[in-house]
């Protein structure tokens, strides 16, 4: 692609900042005001990209409010306007925006709850994956010697989101109706962690509630760590069950000797794949 010309470069960056005049050069057909139609326009944008956010952080939009996440989200995204036509992807930096953003620091779970709405977005975007073949699971399971240096790898559009608040129950009782929302957050106490596993079965991306050792070696496992090095770094996590919970949802997809690479990086916030499977 041509670079921006100066004029496309100065109307992209006053199209999101209204403190900005209208782009020299412009003109309307009819000899009009062109800062009339620019500002109509600047403000369609503006309004658009803000409700992508408000799409994609239904559950933070709710817990702050309308006008709060409104304002919030302007400010966002005068700093970060979008680097991709496919709206699916826009947000990926706003979880940790959130957590430097100085009018909701009142609120320190609220970042945390964006990355685990944002894992769901890119739960329902990553790429198909079929799940490993049950035989050749078994014969390394089978075999504790092949066991402790063979690595899972997982499916694309899992994802561990670990929070030293209760993310999974804040995002769940906004699952329910008024009341039962209401009364599930009347029982939270907003310093007991909680981890949770998501990722995608067939057209929903799943929030499960992990016990947190069980998240940090799912973690260790997301990020490629053979199963032995990764047991033994966490000896409090039953690896049974977190393997009967990643195969029967169907989330291991192969299994090699050796440490995987090319998996996203366990605390990372995944960003959604090309391919789109919803």
């Amino acid at each position: 692609m041509r670079p921006a010309s100066p004029l496309q470069h100065a109307f992209a960056t006053a199209l999101l900042d209204p403190s900005l005049p209208t782009p020299a050069g412009l003109c309307a057909w009819n000899g009009s005001d062109p800062g009339v139609r620019f500002a109509v326009y600047r403000n369609n944008v503006v309004h658009s990209l803000v409700a992508v956010l408000g799409d994609t952080f239904p559950v933070v939009r709710q817990l702050v409010g309308e006008d709060f996440f409104g304002a919030m989200a302007r400010v966002f995204v005068a700093e970060h306007p979008p680097t991709s036509p496919l709206m699916h992807r826009y947000g990926g930096g706003f979880p940790g925006w959130v957590a430097d953003f100085e009018p909701a620091t009142a609120l320190p779970y609220l970042w945390d709850l964006a990355r685990l709405e944002w894992a769901r977005m890119a739960a329902f975007h990553a790429a198909d994956a079929d799940p490993v073949d049950a035989q050749a699971l078994v014969a390394v399971l089978q075999a504790p010697d092949r066991l402790a240096v063979s690595s899972l790898i997982l499916h694309p559009s899992l994802a561990v989101v670990q929070s030293p608040h209760p993310v999974v129950s804040l995002w769940s009782a906004h699952q329910q109706d008024d009341d039962a929302r209401d009364q599930q957050l009347g029982q939270l106490r907003l310093d007991a962690g909680e981890s949770a596993l998501v990722f995608r079965v067939d057209d929903d991306a799943l929030v499960l509630e992990l016990p947190a050792a069980d998240a940090a070696l799912a973690a260790a496992l997301a990020g490629g760590a053979p199963l032995g090095a990764a047991q033994a770094s966490h000896p409090q996590a039953d690896l049974a069950r977190l393997l009967s919970v990643l195969l029967r949802h169907g989330q291991v997809i192969g299994v090699t000797s050796g440490p995987v690479s090319g998996q996203h990086a366990p605390n990372d916030t995944p960003q959604p794949a090309p391919e789109t499977s919803a």
